[in-house]
């Protein structure tokens, strides 16, 4: 058995608004911790949600299913250093298909 149990997580990028201080005490939470702030964030409301037991009922109802989006959530598709190495990659792979194709003979 492992040492060490890593669990993987999908990291979103999202939009939000905040009010003036609570950024700063979250900054300011995230100095105290020497963690990023982004992770204060994250499992200040992973604790929220745990700890409040009527969010807990209503996850378990059927209108949690149906909840309208409202997180401006950033859908990046390809870093563009990443697109551009995958467009030079292309290009090869198209140059080395073309010149393994054998040539007709006349």
């Amino acid at each position: 058995m492992p040492l060490l149990e890593i669990n993987q997580t999908r990291r979103i990028t999202a939009s939000v608004r905040l009010d003036e201080s609570t950024a700063a005490q979250i900054n300011q939470y995230a100095a105290f911790l020497k963690v990023p702030a982004d992770e204060v964030v994250d499992k200040a409301l992973g604790y929220v949600f745990a700890k409040d037991r009527d969010f807990q009922d209503f996850l378990r109802t059927q209108g949690a299913a149906q909840v309208p989006e409202s997180l401006r959530i950033r859908h990046m598709s390809h870093a563009p250093a990443v697109q551009s190495v995958f467009r030079r990659q292309t290009k090869r792979a198209k140059a080395v298909e073309a010149a393994s194709e054998p040539r007709p003979r006349s």
